[in-house]
């Protein structure tokens, strides 16, 4: 280990009244990870205050025979008294975005942590958007810990470290599973009543988790979904019927929204109508391919047209199947834009057409370019000038092309064996079923593409739950998209939703 150092500091303000001592050590040699840095902090919304403590920390993954695997880079926020000490009866949870391949920066300063990025409705974030005190924060309800998955972030995987057994489903469970049993360990937690709250991918994680904590004997009080996925094969897979009847919905909602479908009619019963269209006309003559009949694919092209905002012709070329990239770059083409993937509410200039290449189209988001450079300096600044935390040069708030192009989506599948490409919700229904006190929270927006509503609620209702357990899941459908507390009205209807979600029995 190195020689430690200490300094005092005040922290910047940002937001509410700060006050704050930290420890600012060099990086340990031996590790190549810089040493546990932490601030006593205060928080305020102008009537409530709450003083916590911030650390950010990176957390030793080690397998069963004590082999290194990794360093997850952690940053805990965990509320305290005047004297400094923790609540343990506070909940504890931990939260993560997905990807795969992704930081947790987005849902701790875009989201959910004790500081937030002022966003500005669907345009985009300036550099110096300022950083404020988050009234919805998730802080006053449990204490929270941010992971970086192995590979994101600050997160570093062991030199001999097989990369193949960390970024695949069961190994990336594995260790997030290693990481939070540590993190309990370390801080004396474990009387406290833990939770999970992952985001997009994070939601698959959240699925196995739920089923292999149980299985080690860590029992969870409840999970929150964020974006979920839980059938990978019928959300990414165009081709496959439930794709496109999932994607339907979100289209007829982004179509209203730049006017160009359900003049009239309410945002929610707009979506209401599109989800049963869905489901009662659309999945049918689906089903039936080329037997449908001339007439009566032109007759529910002619329906979907008036949903979805593109012309019947356009819908018939493609036979009613519409996929994602053939539909953000048609809806808004005559005006030069194209619209968003993770919010379809964004939108930007089209790209010129010479940049033709679909998988390079498919990567281009307004929703994410508005947002993720203003959260990344958000974090750098507030680690290094408020924590004395003195991490690497680069961030890797994405490690897409290192994380995601390699990933193995085989699974262990409760029941099955292993598969492929997993539908998650088994897991969720396995860990519901071994353990019923659990309570689950589905959160989604209409207005994300990436992870389409219609394809929760379809692979949910296949589990066959009994009453019982359906009453232990909560349902909150927002006008959002994927990342839902870039929208300030559905970050304040959610931070009162998760309020009650945490005190209910």
């Amino acid at each position: 280990m190195s020689d430690e150092k200490s300094e005092t500091k005040a922290p910047t303000e940002a937001g509410g009244a700060v006050r704050g001592v930290y420890a600012s050590v060099p990086a340990d040699r031996a590790t190549g990870v810089p040493e546990a840095a932490s601030a006593r902090l205060a928080w305020t919304d102008g009537e409530r205050s709450l003083e916590y403590e911030a650390r950010a920390a990176h957390l030793e993954v080690r397998d069963d025979a004590g082999v290194l695997l990794g360093r997850m880079f952690s940053l805990s926020y965990v509320a305290v008294d005047a004297e400094g000490r923790p609540d343990a009866s506070r909940p504890v949870t931990f939260a993560y975005n997905g990807g795969p391949g992704s930081s947790s920066v987005p849902i701790n300063f875009g989201g959910i942590g004790p500081r937030r990025v002022a966003t500005d409705g669907v345009r985009h974030v300036r550099a110096d958007a300022p950083v404020e005190d988050n009234p919805h924060t998730l802080l006053l309800d449990s204490d929270v810990v941010f992971l970086d998955a192995l590979g994101t972030g600050w997160s570093v995987l062991a030199e001999d470290a097989d990369p193949k057994k960390i970024f695949c489903t069961d190994g990336d469970a594995d260790a997030f599973a290693r990481a939070i049993c540590a993190w309990l360990t370390e801080n004396g937690r474990w009387s406290s009543s833990l939770y999970l709250f992952g985001e997009s991918y994070g939601t698959v994680r959240n699925a196995a988790l739920m089923r292999l904590l149980g299985e080690r004997g860590v029992q969870l009080t409840g999970v929150v979904m964020l974006s979920a996925v839980f059938n990978i094969a019928g959300l990414i897979n165009p081709g496959d019927d439930l794709y496109y009847l999932g994607m339907m919905p979100t289209f007829a909602a982004t179509a209203q929204f730049f006017g160009r479908a359900g003049a009239g009619v309410g945002e929610r019963e707009w979506f209401e109508r599109a989800m049963t269209f869905a489901e009662d006309e659309l999945a049918p003559a689906l089903l039936r391919g080329d037997r449908l009949g001339e007439a009566e694919e032109r007759a529910v092209a002619e329906r979907m047209a008036a949903f979805i905002g593109l012309s019947a012709e356009h819908i018939l070329a493609h036979h009613l199947r519409v996929d994602l990239l053939d539909f953000r770059t048609h809806l808004l083409a005559s005006e030069g834009r194209v619209c968003g993937r993770l919010d379809t509410r964004f939108s930007s200039d089209a790209p010129s057409p010479m940049q033709g290449y679909d998988m390079w189209l498919a990567g281009e988001d307004a929703a994410d370019d508005a947002v993720e450079g203003a959260w990344v300096r958000a974090f750098r600044l507030f680690c290094a000038d408020e924590l004395g935390y003195q991490g690497p040069a680069r961030y890797l708030s994405n490690n897409y092309d290192k994380v995601n192009a390699g990933w193995d989506w085989g699974h262990e599948e409760p029941g099955l064996g292993r598969v492929a490409t997993p539908n998650v919700s088994l897991d969720v229904a396995v860990a519901l079923r071994r353990n019923p006190t659990m309570k689950l929270a589905l959160i989604g927006g209409r207005y994300d593409a990436a992870t389409t509503w219609w394809n929760v609620v379809h692979d949910m209702s296949h589990q066959f739950l009994s009453p019982e357990l359906k009453g232990r899941v909560s349902w909150y459908l927002y006008g959002c998209g994927h990342m839902s507390y870039v929208d300030v009205p559905t970050l304040e209807a959610m931070g009162r939703d998760l309020h009650e979600f945490y005190g209910r029995r």
